[in-house]
């Protein structure tokens, strides 16, 4: 059912294609109306990706042990995303610049080809998954104590890999056409069934591990039936449409290179966080490897909802660069960034504050939180700079700048960041766990410096090419 939000909105931009809101309402009431849901969405998405640590960690006897082998799945199931965010954030901002021109054809034309490369790709990775669990799980830092649970939940989760592909990746897509609202209940529905199944499976129903995969897919499957109803029916602007299934290489190409930065940054989380747990289990051993399971658990915490006020921008810095206005596209990133910063900030305060607080909702074993609460203060010790790597990121793919996006990528990830796991120990070998830590922030904070200087020069020639389009057209 349509909010009366979204009544209003599409009321509002009848005359336009529906989206003329975006060129002609107040930037900071728009922001509002668009981040708004879509952080909260965010945040939803936040707990259906973390509940199963929450629960699994609180399993009476083997909860360490659980929750450590869960974290040996982290790098497969951030795969999944990345391939999810690649058809996301390159499809979506590319449909909302066509839809800026009035280009409603090539908006849907772009919907239909990344719907159906998602089916594809989803078949390949259920496959892969299925045939190669084990072997990657002991690659990416198992141990004899962790690989029983490992597999048995990722054995489970790798049947729901379409349902997540096309939960998030085609939710962009309703995002993106100002219906923030009716993508944050995509993600809400799944959330409360995850949150309602797990304790059902994981207790009651004694499957532990199992019980919390099972729950996840039957959630996502849930959330990935509210989405195709909505992109099938009759209250979207864009919609599925068979006759755009055949795919073209003139729409699906661009789109899958617009979103290769974000699927490089999400996908090297996969590899660093792999990097990061077969280092630890050489420095720490188990322990080591659960608490990096809680540092990434807190990671997603403060990534996602910066992520959701980048998605909410990006509509409207998308919209107002395909119709070349420079001073709204303007106003846009300066108020994603300052919200961006003040929510950084304040988490970044809060985790050095009271760290015990993160780590308690995972687990509550004296060994690991004592462990974990010093772990969790050096690794986000960068935290509060975050918020201008997002907003000069997802500012960069919501202009279409590809190559930007993908060098602010590479660099903060595997030019800084996975060096520096290996270095950092060679330096401080009094405790080489605690090093490998420290990579993170030292990565994140020169990361930060590079992207903010790139943003500077690419945003002004930006806006100095849109200020003259303009001003042509007006001469015109």
């Amino acid at each position: 059912m349509m909010t009366m939000s979204e009544q209003s909105i599409r009321t509002a931009g009848m005359a336009d294609d529906d989206k003329s809101f975006l060129g002609r309402e107040p930037i900071g009431k728009l922001l509002l109306r668009l981040a708004i849901p879509t952080v909260v969405a965010q945040l939803i998405n936040m707990l259906y990706n973390i509940v199963d640590r929450i629960y699994i960690g609180h399993m009476p006897e083997d909860g360490q042990l659980a929750l450590t082998g869960l974290g040996v799945c982290l790098p497969l199931i951030l795969l999944v995303s990345a391939f999810a965010a690649l058809i996301a954030n390159g499809g979506a901002p590319r449909a909302s610049i066509f839809m800026g021109k009035g280009d409603t054809e090539s908006a849907e034309r772009t919907l239909g080809n990344c719907f159906v490369t998602q089916i594809i790709i989803s078949v390949v990775l259920t496959a892969v998954l299925l045939i190669f669990d084990e072997q990657f799980l002991w690659l990416f830092g198992a141990s004899e104590n962790t690989i029983g649970y490992a597999v048995d939940y990722m054995n489970i989760y790798a049947i729901g890999t379409i349902f997540v592909q096309l939960t998030l990746g085609m939710n962009a897509f309703i995002t993106a056409q100002g219906f923030a609202t009716t993508g944050m209940l995509s993600v809400l529905i799944g959330a409360v069934a995850n949150i309602g199944l797990d304790p059902l499976f994981i207790y009651a129903f004694g499957m532990g591990v199992r019980g919390a995969a099972l729950a996840t897919i039957i959630s996502q499957a849930a959330s990935c039936a509210w989405v195709l109803f909505f992109l099938f029916g009759k209250k979207t602007v864009l919609k599925i449409r068979p006759k755009y299934f055949g795919l073209k290489a003139g729409i699906i190409l661009p789109g899958l290179a617009l979103g290769f930065s974000t699927f490089v940054m999400q996908a090297s989380e996969s590899i660093i966080l792999i990097c990061f747990n077969s280092s630890l289990q050489n420095y720490g051993g188990d322990i080591a490897v659960g608490a990096m399971t809680v540092l990434s658990s807190v990671m997603q915490f403060a990534m996602l909802p910066l992520q959701g006020l980048g998605q909410g921008a990006q509509p409207i810095i998308s919209y107002n660069y395909g119709a070349k206005n420079a001073e709204r596209v303007k106003k846009a990133f300066r108020l994603l960034l300052t919200a961006s910063l003040c929510y950084s900030v304040t988490l970044w305060a809060l985790v050095m504050a009271v760290p015990q607080a993160f780590v308690m909702m995972f687990n509550t074993n004296e060994a690991l939180v004592s462990y974990t609460i010093p772990a969790l203060r050096i690794y986000l010790g960068a935290l509060l700079l975050f918020g201008i790597q997002v907003a000069c990121q997802m500012t960069f793919t919501s202009m279409g700048n590809a190559l930007a996006s993908v060098i602010v990528a590479v660099v903060r990830k595997f030019v800084l960041l996975l060096p520096l796991i290996y270095i950092m120990p060679l330096i401080f070998t009094a405790d080489k766990a605690t090093a490998v830590f420290m990579a993170e922030p030292v990565a994140d904070t020169i990361a930060v410096l590079f992207t903010a200087i790139l943003f500077f020069f690419q945003f002004r020639r930006f806006l100095s090419k849109m200020n003259a389009a303009d001003k042509e057209k007006t001469n015109t």
